[in-house]
């Protein structure tokens, strides 16, 4: 339902679930695969859930997030090399040359892989509701994975406090994400049509794909 929503006939759409709960992850490939572990299904609970997922991972497929990040890599390599010749030639201090990486990393390279993922929950949020399933449902599933009560992520919840800054991360913040999300649904709820019957339960009907072993 996801891939008809995305609209995108010459993507072959492959879907995998990989056998491994300790993993708390899905991730997309460019062309159209897609795959997620049985890990994060512990925090999806409902199809609506699982959606959310699926559709996020989509639309990083369908905005080619994962090349742009290949092609970013290779030019960060190509910089780093330069950087180290430089230094390793005299040109360049080597402490300025480290500097100069990492800043580029918090000031460049992070906030353009958080670009990323905002713009994946948000058109994530638009495939999920043309599918049929509720973008209201996208707010508990990521309040499940921050771990915290609603009202105190970011603030008295302990595993929210003890999170990786969001200005080092590839993520935007726990609070920042609801909070988009949320500003967002106003705008997907006009693509959702439910179907005159609910989706069945995950614990229902089995996840169609392949399922991988780890």
């Amino acid at each position: 339902r996801i891939a008809k929503a995305a609209q995108k006939p010459e993507y072959v759409w492959e879907f995998a679930v990989i056998q491994d709960d300790d993993q708390v992850n899905a991730f997309a490939l460019p062309g159209g695969k897609v795959a997620v572990f049985t890990g994060i299904l512990k925090y999806t609970k409902t199809e609506a859930g699982l959606a959310t997922v699926m559709a996020h991972e989509v639309a990083h497929a369908l905005q080619r997030h994962g090349a742009e990040r290949y092609s970013r890599g290779i030019l960060e390599q190509i910089g780093q090399l330069g950087a180290l010749a430089g230094a390793a030639a005299g040109g360049v201090d080597p402490g300025l040359a480290i500097g100069a990486m990492s800043a580029y990393g918090v000031g460049v390279a992070l906030p353009n892989s958080r670009d990323q993922e905002t713009e994946a929950d948000f058109i994530g949020l638009q495939l999920m509701a043309k599918a049929g399933y509720d973008p209201r449902e996208a707010v508990p599933f990521w309040e499940r994975m921050s771990g915290c009560p609603r009202k105190m992520i970011g603030k008295f919840c302990f595993r929210s406090q003890n999170a990786i800054p969001e200005f080092l991360s590839t993520h935007p913040s726990d609070v920042t994400r609801i909070n988009q999300i949320e500003a967002w649904i106003p705008q997907a709820l006009k693509f959702y049509h439910p179907e005159s019957s609910p989706p069945e339960s995950p614990t229902k009907k089995p996840i169609s794909g392949s399922v991988l072993q780890s």
